[in-house]
């Protein structure tokens, strides 16, 4: 069963549709079907079965899902809009400043750099377990305004945002799910036991949220949605 169909198959379990109670049943019955046949079929089992209670745009899709959705180890919540915490936001746990090289050796997963951005100016990691390897490797451009993280998607949460309507739109990424925040939105740091690290909020520019194996991303700062995808197809 492929990371995607997972993801599904809580999100319809978790899908609140009081004016239309068959729904849950039927997306689970579509995601029920032969996994043979479930890629062809995910968009429409998704987008056919939601757009049944909200209108039927990209946007309105997303925005049906946002406060339950989990995606590529990111969560995602509409929620009004707030003001960060007086302060300067605190670095991820453990956070350090290595070469490259360094942060390969550092995390369980590849670390792969996006063509089109070239070397990173500076590569940090993040959370280390009780072995020393981390949970996150983040490659910083343009003196930091443009980052992409890196982080096992087998894992549980590692982020969570807090946008405001209308939210989060659904893109692609070589022929995958990925996800689109058009803006400026709260992010936080979702630490291994699963909480929320309220002291790692700040304020972060547009973000593409994608997946490609075991490995999530996260490209963020001011580009445009098509950039950023073209950014992430980069990837080598």
């Amino acid at each position: 069963m492929g990371d995607l169909e997972r993801e599904l198959r809580d999100l319809s379990a978790w899908l609140e549709t009081p004016d239309a109670p068959d729904v849950t049943a039927r997306v689970r019955v579509r995601l029920d079907r032969p996994a043979r046949r479930w890629r062809p079929l995910a968009a429409a089992a998704l987008v056919a079965v939601v757009v049944a209670v909200v209108p039927p745009t990209r946007a309105a899709v997303a925005d049906a899902v946002t406060g339950l959705l989990r995606f590529a180890g990111v969560s995602i919540a509409t929620t009004p809009a707030r003001t960060l915490p007086d302060g300067t936001s605190s670095p991820l746990p453990g956070q350090r400043s290595i070469t490259l090289d360094e942060a390969q050796r550092a995390v369980r997963f590849p670390i792969r750099q996006p063509a089109k951005l070239g070397p990173p100016e500076r590569v940090l990691v993040a959370d280390p377990d009780a072995t020393g390897a981390c949970r996150v490797a983040t490659l910083l451009y343009d003196g930091g305004a443009l980052r992409v993280d890196a982080f096992d998607g087998r894992l549980n949460l590692a982020f969570h945002k807090e946008v405001t309507p209308p939210g989060a739109d659904w893109v692609q990424v070589n022929g995958d799910f990925a996800i689109w925040v058009d803006g400026p939105h709260v992010l936080s740091y979702v630490d291994r036991a699963g909480e929320v690290r309220q002291e790692t909020a700040r304020l972060a520019a547009s973000t593409l949220i994608w997946q490609e194996g075991d490995v999530s991303y996260r490209l963020e700062g001011a580009v445009g949605k098509a950039e950023a995808i073209e950014i992430a197809r980069s990837l080598r």
